[in-house]
This record gives structure tokens, sequence and C-alpha cells, in this order.
């Protein structure tokens, strides 16, 4: 059921094709037959994971989940499918944060590569994939970060009609066994953005100069350095715009994977968690007795299921876009910041409650505690991300149009519009339908009806008490009316997939009492903002709401959540 976890004991997931169950099926085995104390062991030595790797290799997972058909010469299996990858990305990050990292950056790795026409790099990169290599994304600089408008890395045209490659990256993964690593840079001899340049090296060509892993763990995310690494056409796969717009539409492609990695964390800690709580005795009680603690349980379970049901709606987004519908770039930065920013909130509510058993060394939740904290800081920080989501806005809420149904989408097919998404610009012009449908639709869920009175009232601020000329150049004050804008959103197609699926009517509206406090906040924080006018203070105040309360329905959302102690754990 889409409210349910995901569960290793029972997995199978019926709505993919034979393969591919058989390929998640396979990895969960993996992971359950090296067991709990040796991936701990693992994650505390910082052991590089040659076995998972050699795993990969040996069943061709890489290869299968991330060529695309038309580099996959015939084989039915290979293709890239987002709804097979999300849930991929959902196993990994239940188990570990640096397995799904290794599977992560190699989608980045590979965007550029499968963006190009350069066939004979991405007949180099499917062979590799076939092998069983890692790729890696040179993007990120150790001075600039991820600001692609100051990169380092130069191209100087040599006199054979090729480059010399000179500068140095930082924060890549798999930069220390990558089969390609795509590098963005910029050529010597070309002024402006025309200048722009993607490109492919070998980690282990004589040229690239691996310096360090930057950080204290199992995965390797490298700083290095090319000195004079020779470039030929072969290596080349965009030049000037084509290049900036490789590396954003990259990151779209690979940033939604960033929530499914939270949601298996969260549900792998939920379980820990719960378990440990009901089944201790605390004052002559269980722990689960006491009123704050079952509060908190079915918050995090209430958020969790909120995580799961947005992110599977923009899998359908995703996998039905076209250049006339790009609504998946709103909902894409939102799985990015929100869902992760929610896996943290999620993981807080239970360590809360568990206290210093999150810190033991022999839990999986010591490491997700310190993993869920990554997720929201990668490919984009949730200001950036947030900063995104404002350009959506003024369409969204206030010029709707219309689009054929968007589907369920579980189908075996390849999402090639990911490869050509075309010029990373044009987002404000974006249109979408009318994001009150959902809402009069669950009108009967006492929750979802109060927080569609708040959602409907930041149509009145914009329209009554808009940010003035000064407001729009403070950025404290314009994110966190884009919170309160994500909220709506995020109610939107959380509803819409719970009517797809049929989702518990309790849970549901569960979900709705966290988002009607969460909107209460956001508004409160509002008030509280240096800039805010008197006119935005009092619209604050007047959208601070009580959820509907409802004893008998948290009791029966408890049960559901107190079922789950015991359910999973990783074999010893």
């Amino acid at each position: 059921m889409a409210d349910s976890l995901f569960d290793p004991n029972s997995y199978d997931p019926d709505h993919l094709d034979e393969e591919s169950r058989r390929l998640l099926r396979a990895t969960i085995d993996w992971f359950e037959g090296r067991g709990k104390r040796q991936l701990t062991k693992d994650d505390q030595e910082r052991v590089w994971y040659t076995e998972f790797l050699d795993f990969v290799k040996r069943e061709k997972l890489f290869a299968k989940f991330q060529t695309p058909a038309a580099n996959a010469d015939g084989d039915p299996d290979k293709r890239w499918d987002a709804a097979r990858n999300a849930a991929l990305s959902e196993v990994l990050g239940f188990y570990g944060l640096q397995y799904w990292y290794a599977w992560q950056v190699t989608i980045l790795g590979l965007g550029p590569i499968w963006m190009s026409d350069n066939a004979t790099a991405r007949k180099r990169a499917a062979d590799l994939l076939d092998d069983g290599a890692v790729f890696a994304f040179g993007l990120s600089e150790k001075e600039h970060g991820a600001d692609v408008y100051s990169t380092d890395m130069i191209l100087t045209p040599d006199p054979d009609g090729g480059f010399k490659a000179n500068g140095g990256k930082y924060y890549i993964g798999n930069g220390n066994v990558a089969g390609l690593v795509s590098v963005f840079g910029r050529r010597a001899d070309v002024e402006g953005p025309d200048g722009y340049v993607f490109f492919v090296v070998n980690s282990q060509d004589e040229h690239f100069h691996l310096v360090q892993n930057v950080v204290d763990s199992q995965m390797f995310v490298s700083e290095f350095r090319l000195e004079d690494y020779p470039i030929s056409a072969d290596d080349l796969l965009h030049s000037g715009a084509d290049a900036f717009s490789a590396a954003l539409n990259t990151v779209n492609v690979g940033k939604f994977n960033l929530c499914t990695a939270s949601i298996g964390i969260s549900e792998h800690a939920f379980y820990e968690a719960i378990t440990h709580a009901h089944n201790r005795i605390l004052y002559g009680n269980p722990v689960t007795d006491f009123p704050h603690v079952r509060q908190s349980f079915v918050d995090a379970y209430a958020r969790l299921v909120a995580m799961k049901l947005f992110s599977a709606r923009s899998v359908d987004y995703f996998r039905s876009a076209s250049p006339e519908d790009r609504r998946y770039l709103l909902f894409n930065p939102i799985t990015k910041m929100k869902v992760t920013s929610e896996g943290e909130q999620v993981i807080d509510l239970l360590w809360d409650v568990i206290a210093a058993k999150g810190f033991e060394k022999d839990t999986y939740f010591a490491r997700a505690a310190r993993d869920i904290r990554a997720l929201p800081k990668l490919e984009g920080t949730v200001h950036v991300n947030l900063a995104l989501v404002l350009k959506f806005m003024p369409n969204y809420l206030f010029n709707p149009t219309e689009y054929p149904a968007v589907p369920t989408r579980h189908d075996a097919a390849d999402d090639e519009f990911f490869f050509r998404q075309g010029p990373a610009r044009g987002l404000g012009k974006i249109r979408f339908t009318d994001w009150e449908v959902p809402y009069r639709a669950f009108a009967d869920v006492p929750n979802v009806g109060r927080f569609h009175e708040q959602a409907s009232a930041l149509k009145a601020l914009l329209t009554t008490a808009a940010p003035d000329a000064d407001q729009q150049k403070d950025l404290d004050f314009l994110l966190n009316l884009g919170h309160l804008f994500t909220l709506v959103v995020y109610g939107q197609l959380v509803l819409e997939q719970a009517e797809l699926t049929g989702v518990d009517r309790d849970v549901l509206d569960q979900v709705f009492d966290v988002l009607v406090r969460d909107f209460s906040g956001y508004a409160v924080a509002l008030h509280g903002k240096a800039s805010s006018t008197d006119a935005q203070q009092a619209w604050a105040l007047g959208q601070v709401r009580k959820p509907v309360v409802d004893e008998t329905r948290f009791g029966r959302v408890w049960e559901q959540v107190k079922a789950l102690s015991g359910a999973y754990e990783t074999r010893p």
C-alpha cells in the first residue's frame, strides 16, 4: 500500500517488470546476506565497498538501470526508467547512504554523456557500464562550489587540434575509481558563455591526479587535479550554452534520487526506533504509553507517508514530461529540498524518543542520524532550491491551464526525455493545472479542508499584501514565503497520489494535521521577519490554525504505527 513502509521481508514490486523485480530482490538479498554486523563494521572502519561493486558488476545492476535504450544494443532490460530507479534508490538508502552514493554519482556522471551527440563517448560509457564501472561528475570546485560561472578548469588548445586540460575539482564522488569522469570547464581561447565545455577523462590516466578523499567515510568524495590532460574530439561532450544546460539538466535528472534515499533511511530508522521504544519499560510503563511519545511517532509516520506519496507522484510527472509539459521542474526541487528536509524531521522526532539509544555504535539509527543530514545539502542547498521554486509561484497560483491527465507511470519504458530537456531557461513561463482540484476532491477529510483554507489564503496575501520592491530583494523574507508555497504544492501531489492509490483516510487526515501546523509555523515566522509589513503581519496571524482534533482517528493511526514494532530487523 502507498501508506506502508518498505519491508525487505515481504518486498515484491509487482508493479515492475520481472527482471527489475529480480534485480531489486537480489540487491536486498545481498545486503541481508552481508548482515548487520558486517555492514556496521564496514561503515565504522570506512571500508571501500568493493564487494558491493562486485555485486553490481556481476548482476550488471547499474548497466541495466542506467543505460538508455538508445545505447542498450537491443537489450530489453537496459533502459532509463525513473520508476524502477526510484525503487532502487529507496532500497540502497535503506541499507546505507554510502551504497546509494555510488549509484547517485554514477547517474550524475552519465548525465552529460547521455545528453551528448558524441557517439564515441556514449559507446565507451555503455561498454564501461556493462563491465561494472562507476562514473563521476566533475562540476564542483574547492573555491567556487557548484558555481558554474566561475570554473577554473581550463582547456587550452594544443598544436594537434586537441586541448590540454588543467585545473582541479572538489567534492567529486567515485573520483578514485570512475571509468569516466564528466568534467565541466571552459576554453582558454573563448570568452564568455561560448567558452563552456563538458568533456570526459579517465580517473586512472597518468594526467589525472587524485589528491584526497575530502570526507571521513566509506564514500570516496574526491579532490582531483588534471595536469596537461590531453583532450581529443572523442572526449568532448558539449560546448557553449549546451554545456551550461547539460550541467543543470544533469542535476535535474540526479537530484530526484535524494528524496528516495531519504525515505529509505527514514524507514529503516523508524523500524528500529518503534521496536526499541515499544519494548522498553520506563517508570513501570512501556515508553509508548506516554502521550508525547505516541504523538512523536504518529507525526513521524505521517511525515514519512507524505514523503512517499509526494515522491511517488512526482515520478509520474517526470516520466510524462515533454517540451510542452515541464511541470517536473517545479516538483523536482521540492523532492530534493522538501522531502529530504522532512527526512531530517522524521529522524529528529524518533531520536527525541529513543534518546541515548540513537548514539549506540551497533544501531542503524546512529548512521541514519548522521547521514540524513547530508541529503538536503547535496545537489544545491535547501535555500538554492527554494529560490528556484519561487520562480513558479505566480503561474502556479494564478494562471492555471489544462493538460492531459498524468497517469501512474510504472510501465517498462525508456525515459529518453531526461536527456533532451533542452535549454535550462524559461521557468517562469511554465504553467500548471488548477491546484485546488485535488483539495476540493478531499474536502470531506477535515484537515485537508482546514489546510485548503490556509493554502487559499496565500493567494490573498500575494494579491493584497504582496512583497514590495525592497522585500523582493530580501532573500530571507522570500525564502519563508517559498516554504509556504512549497507546502501548497506538496499537499497537491500528496492528494493526487492518495486518490490514485486509496490511502487510508485516517492516515491522510493525520498527514494534513501536520501540514496545518507547519503552515501555521511558517506564517508565524513570516510575521516575525524584520521587513514584514503591518498588512503581512495581520495576514500571518490570521493563518495560525489548530488542526481538527480527533482522538479516535489518532488512536487508529497509532495502532498502525504500533504494529510496526518488531516488523523488521536486518539479519545479523
